[in-house]
């Protein structure tokens, strides 16, 4: 299991950069892990479920708290804080963000929707 060596949250640039033991980097959008949030409300509660969310250009990583040795809690500036994002989760997030983001991306054009925050209202 690879496990989380270093930690550094990059409020000006919206990244959380992360290390692995095995020697992986990644540098993650603070927008990208809200909306691929490992909670219940993001993803639902089996396939097909999950929630499309939109409007989190902007969103803010106002903290960060251990869970366990094995995963981290998120807070985010629109109030979410649920979901546990393990290691393990973390890591696929880095190895597969390009296919992911493009995948999100695809996904709020089929849906009409924007990643601007308060755009929907305003349509």
């Amino acid at each position: 299991m690879t496990i989380a060596s270093e930690i550094i949250l990059h409020q000006h640039s919206k990244l959380l950069e992360i290390a692995f033991d095995d020697g992986a980097r990644y540098k993650l959008p603070f927008e990208f892990l809200r909306v691929y949030s490992p909670s219940a409300e993001v993803r639902g509660h089996g396939p097909g479920q999950e929630t499309l969310q939109v409007g989190k250009r902007d969103v803010a990583l106002l903290d960060i708290e251990p869970a366990g040795n094995y995963a981290l809690k998120l807070i985010f500036s629109d109030g979410h804080d649920s979901g546990l994002y393990t290691w393990e989760y973390l890591y696929e997030l880095g190895q597969y963000q390009n296919s992911m983001w493009q995948d999100y991306l695809r996904r709020i054009e089929a849906a009409g929707a924007s990643r601007q925050p308060n755009a929907q209202e305003s349509n």
